[in-house]
């Protein structure tokens, strides 16, 4: 049911930056996802965007890999999202899986992530 978001992104940041960028609160506002409630917790709900985007981790391997169920809107099913970072010399290799992305909002969710997630990730972590 649904899409599949497959997405690779390379940030001109260390591992552990990037890595607080995703479960900071405060790194979460600094790039624009703010409010924000997170975690780098497993099974800790979270929110971001205020709530406009909102779910629970459902696996967290810190510095490494986080698996999110992700809600939006009046969404009846959760879609599944994994964002995986590999240590590229000071880079970071950022792999994005994201699963059961409703067929109507596919592209504007595919082009959220490189504009308004990890575009804005590498403007806040590069500059």
């Amino acid at each position: 049911m649904g899409r599949v978001i497959r997405n690779t992104y390379i940030v001109a940041a260390p591992v552990q930056k990037v890595w607080r960028a995703l479960v900071d609160p405060e790194e979460i506002a600094g790039w624009g996802a703010g409010p924000a409630v997170m975690s780098e917790q497993k099974d800790v709900e979270f929110k971001l965007w205020g709530g406009d985007i909102y779910g629970r981790n459902t696996q967290v391997v810190k510095n490494k890999k986080i698996t999110q169920d992700w809600y939006a809107g009046d969404w009846k099913h959760p879609s599944k999202v994994t964002i995986e970072l590999a240590s590229q010399q000071d880079k970071t290799k950022v792999t994005l899986h994201q699963e059961n992305v409703p067929e109507d909002e596919f592209k504007e969710i595919n082009d959220g992530w490189d504009r308004y997630y990890f575009g804005e990730i590498k403007k806040y972590l590069e500059d």
